[in-house]
């Protein structure tokens, strides 16, 4: 991914470590975003598609440095879904091309931004450098707190249930799980998201309504929204808009209003 302004993740935390939000509206702890319009954009322009694929990465950077500055803790992107791999075979090249690009050019500005980098998702289809060099960059930002910054690569969400489902009914084979003992928590803890805390928002891009298989356990209460802006496109001032979206929601979780 090419830079948007070299140093803007510094810049960004510097900003987030003096500014606090002047209006005590609720922030949501994590934010995960549904990415959708590459292609559309670049056809408008009679562009190829990794041209969008492209455009679309630097608006990843923007939203990571709306991140920072807004004081979220914890972002998802969907960047790469299980379904994706139907794709034509140019075009899953280039995206994983563009991955890999990202993963090696980007994950120092993001460790000195303090941004912590995890991956979630089928990670082994995979070929075995990209594998390593996700690996490198959890590992090299693994102790960074100022942002969580999970990206969702070869992802379904049905497909990690299943998964989850799997080890739970293989423990009870193998005896070592009383069938009563399976809670949500229980089952919270197989899936790819252990130790992440639920989405408070989802939003999508592109103007399209659905959720596309992506957090489907763990966005059981998330706020939804959907923006018709495409990826590309989006900026820090779509996701300020988002937020202030998000604080003008009650949220009850099933509960009647106080």
């Amino acid at each position: 991914m090419a830079a948007v302004g070299h140093g803007a993740l510094r810049e960004a935390a510097a900003v987030a470590d003096r500014v606090l939000p002047a209006d005590g509206a609720p922030t949501p702890a994590h934010v995960a975003i549904i990415m959708d319009g590459n292609g559309r954009w670049a056809a408008a322009r009679g562009l190829p598609r990794i041209a969008g694929h492209r455009a679309g990465a630097q608006a990843v950077r923007r939203t990571i440095e709306a991140a920072i500055k807004q004081g979220v803790g914890w972002l998802t992107l969907y960047a790469f879904s299980s379904e994706n791999w139907r794709r034509p075979l140019p075009e899953v090249i280039d995206l994983t091309g563009l991955l890999r690009h990202y993963v090696r050019s980007e994950v120092a500005e993001l460790h000195e931004a303090g941004v912590r980098m995890r991956f979630i998702g089928d990670r082994s289809r995979f070929d075995a450098d990209l594998q390593a060099d996700l690996r490198l960059a959890e590992h090299k930002t693994k102790g960074n707190t100022r942002l969580n910054l999970i990206v969702a690569l070869s992802y379904g969400a049905r497909a990690e249930i299943a998964s989850a489902a799997r080890r739970l009914a293989e423990a009870v084979r193998d005896g070592t799980l009383d069938p009563s003992a399976i809670t949500e928590s229980s089952f919270c803890r197989e899936l790819d998201t252990v130790g992440i805390p639920d989405p408070d928002l989802i939003l999508r891009t592109s103007g399209e309504q659905r959720l596309s298989n992506f957090l489907l356990w763990q966005g059981a209460y998330a706020e939804l929204l959907f923006l018709d802006v495409l990826w590309p496109d989006f900026g820090q001032g779509h996701f300020a808009d988002a937020l202030a979206e998000f604080a003008r929601r009650e949220r009850r979780f099933g509960a009647r209003p106080g």
